[in-house]
């Protein structure tokens, strides 16, 4: 049966063009932890075509080596065939997905979560109020004094300790509008996509994201009826959900007439650019699918354009700042040099390379939580590279990357030493004065 599902999912071609090279082993994380070949991408390729020549019989083992793959695609950009790697381990999980049965739990859960929670921006708010009342009632101390979070995985333990503060309340109240005018003339007209969690838990990023926007001239659209980008639907297997999202966001951005859509998320930027490709095979909203790809952008390739280096003040102290790359920025986006750019053109500050900054922290969206001892090796081993920067700001641009990186200060040891930040929440530090 799962056989069946894959030979209907895998797009075959791409599987032939794999040459066997090996070029992608290094670059993998999961190859470089276990020596496995069947862990690393080039393996699973080949997993992939003995089940779809009939050559073997996809079971437990099959399943298990393609979840434990990261998704971080950091194959790709090594591949000299262009194999598009990440396309073919969701093709392959949506098979797995189609015919897996889950205990009732798991599929409780995954309904909720997929189905009724992260389609819904609405409900998202309400979970962000609900999450606030906990941080601010009090609720939140006492469990922690009661030792409640002890009894449950370490890796839930970890994440409740450092999230940062939630808000129910989305930009376009924070605004009280949907379009906030550009300080002084226009020079682009740019969508804002907010994204499901990013509104809840890191609604000051997405605020100091418009703020900065129109700073830099853009006349910023808070399209109404976007939703969530699909991407954690997508690496999970519910491909079909995220081609729904895809098509509800699509509209909204069209409705809104914008040049540009602007993400502040590696990941959720790298799915809202291969919409096309999501929808390949609909023929009603492949052009619009295109249209909406050709027109997303990181935040950093904007500033990057728009704002000349010496508008940044400098920080209030001299610091060491160094930079942990997002999976899905680089490899997916192919963003590489605007967010290190940004970095060193912030007077007074140091920049600090970090050793293998472009290798995955072990989030990758859920993995954490799904495959936390893969996760949890990853982690230390960053941290032990992250330490030796001595840096006082570590810096990434995506949100699963810095509630990673924060778990990771906490577990080093840094405290007090660091602190973790988005790219956004830095450059809003040194533009305060400007803004003004």
């Amino acid at each position: 049966m799962l056989k069946e599902a894959l030979i209907e999912k895998l797009d075959y071609n791409e599987l032939s063009n794999c040459m066997r090279c090996g070029f992608c082993q290094p670059a993998c994380p999961t190859f470089r932890e276990t020596g496995y070949e069947a862990a690393s991408p080039r393996g699973r390729i080949a997993l992939m075509k003995a089940v779809a020549d009939g050559v073997m019989q996809p079971d437990q083992d099959f399943v298990d080596q393609m979840n434990l793959c990261l998704g971080c695609r950091a194959c790709e950009p090594v591949c000299p065939a262009g194999v598009p790697y990440g396309q073919l381990i969701e093709q392959t999980r949506e098979a797995i997905e189609e015919v897996q049965e889950h205990p009732t739990w798991v599929k409780a859960v995954r309904k909720v979560a997929f189905k009724h929670l992260f389609p819904r921006q609405d409900r998202m708010y309400r979970l962000g109020s609900m999450l606030r009342f906990y941080q601010k009632s009090g609720v939140q101390k006492a469990v922690r004094k009661l030792g409640v979070m002890r009894i449950l995985p370490k890796q839930l333990g970890e994440m409740e300790a450092i999230m940062p503060e939630a808000s129910g309340t989305g930009l376009k109240k924070r605004f009280g509008t949907t379009v906030i005018p550009a300080a002084g003339e226009r020079k682009r007209r740019v969508g804002m996509f907010h994204g499901c969690i990013m509104d809840v838990l890191f609604n000051e990023t997405n605020v100091n994201t418009v703020r900065l926007l129109t700073e830099a001239g853009c006349e910023v659209v808070i399209a109404e009826g976007q939703v969530c980008c699909g991407a954690l639907h997508a690496h999970s297997g519910e491909r079909e959900e995220a081609r729904g999202l895809a098509r509800k966001n699509i509209a909204a951005f069209r409705q809104a007439d914008v040049d540009v859509i602007v993400s502040n998320a590696g990941g959720c930027g790298a799915m809202l650019q291969e919409y096309d490709h999501l929808l390949a095979n609909d023929p009603q909203w492949h052009d619009d699918a295109k249209w909406f790809a050709e027109r997303v952008k990181d935040i950093s390739e904007l500033l990057v354009e728009l704002v000349a280096p010496e508008t940044w003040d400098a920080l209030p102290q001299s610091k060491r700042i160094t930079y942990q790359s997002s999976c899905h920025l680089r490899n997916g986006m192919k963003v590489t040099k605007e967010p290190v750019h940004l970095l060193q053109s912030i007077p007074g500050a140091t920049y600090v390379q970090l050793r293998e900054g472009d290798r995955c922290c072990g989030s990758a969206g859920i993995y954490n939580l799904v495959q936390p001892e893969m996760a949890g090796n990853l982690l230390n081993e960053k941290m032990q590279h992250v330490a030796a920067t001595q840096a006082d700001i570590l810096v990434t641009s995506n949100p699963g990357c810095l509630l990673q990186m924060k778990a990771g200060i906490k577990r080093a040891g840094l405290e007090g030493q660091m602190e973790a930040v988005h790219l956004i929440d830095l450059l809003a530090r040194v533009q305060k004065k400007a803004a003004q």
